[in-house]
C-alpha cells in the first residue's frame, strides 16, 4: 500500500491559508506525515469556478463579516499565532509571487523562497505586487530575486502554474487552503482537525500492513 498523499493547496494572498500554514508543523510533528506544499493561484482558481473573494461576497452583509473576524481572532489565540499582520495593502496580485513559487520549487530554493513570501505578505506586510518593492524584500533575504524571477517567466514555470491550477478546480477545490488527504478534500482553516482525523485513519491500515510485511 502506497503512503497517503497530504496537500495544502496555497496561495501567498491568502491569509487564511498563511494562517493554516502555521498549524500544519504541529500536525506533520504529531503524525509523522510530511504535507505536500502545492501553489496554485487563486484568481485562477475563482475564475475557473465562478468564486468571488470574501471581500467581494461578503459586501454589504449584515453581521456575518464581523464573526468572520471574530472566527479568525479565536483561531490565532487557540493556535497561539503571534506573528500574522494583517496587509494594509491587500488583496495582492499575487501571479508572479505564484509563478516564483514553482520556478523555486524547480530550482530546489522553495522552503527559503516559500519563508521570504509569507514574511512580507503577513508579518512584516509590503506591497508584493510592486516589482520593486518585492525585489527588495527578497534580496534582503538573501533570495537571488533577478534569477529567480527570471526564470518564473520561463514557459514550463507558467505551464506548471496553470496546470496545478486547473488540477486543483478538477478535484473540487474552489479556493484557499485547501487540503486533500489522499482523495478526500477539506477546505479552510477551520477543517485542520478534521484533515488529522483523517491523517490518522489512513495511517491505520498502512501500520498494519508495515507490520504484517515484517511479520
Amino acid at each position: 500500500m502506497e503512503p497517503t498523499k497530504v496537500e495544502f493547496m496555497f496561495d501567498f494572498g491568502s491569509p487564511n491559508a498563511y494562517l493554516a500554514e502555521k498549524v500544519i508543523p504541529k500536525i506533520e510533528s504529531r503524525t509523522g506525515i510530511k504535507f505536500a506544499y502545492v501553489p496554485v493561484l487563486l484568481g485562477g482558481i475563482y475564475k475557473l469556478t465562478n468564486n468571488r473573494s470574501p471581500a467581494e461576497y461578503l459586501a454589504g452583509i449584515k453581521n456575518k463579516p464581523e464573526f468572520m473576524e471574530l472566527e479568525t481572532e479565536r483561531f490565532i489565540r487557540r493556535h497561539d499565532i503571534t506573528t500574522f499582520h494583517k496587509n494594509p495593502f491587500f488583496p495582492v496580485n499575487t501571479l508572479q509571487l505564484m509563478r516564483g513559487a514553482v520556478a523555486a520549487q524547480f530550482e530546489g530554493v522553495f522552503e527559503p523562497y516559500f519563508r521570504a513570501a509569507y514574511h512580507y505578505m503577513w508579518e512584516e506586510p509590503k506591497k508584493m505586487d510592486d516589482p520593486q518593492v518585492a525585489r527588495e524584500a527578497f534580496m534582503s533575504s538573501n533570495i537571488d530575486f533577478d534569477r529567480l524571477f527570471a526564470r518564473a517567466q520561463q514557459q514550463d514555470v507558467k505551464d506548471g502554474l496553470l496546470k496545478l491550477t486547473q488540477d486543483a478546480v478538477e478535484r473540487g477545490a474552489f479556493g484557499s487552503p485547501t487540503f486533500f488527504v489522499g482523495k478526500e478534500m477539506f477546505f479552510g482553516k477551520d477543517q485542520l482537525r478534521d484533515v488529522e482525523e483523517a491523517i490518522v485513519a489512513a495511517k491505520a491500515p498502512e501500520a498494519r500492513e508495515q507490520e504484517q510485511v515484517q511479520a
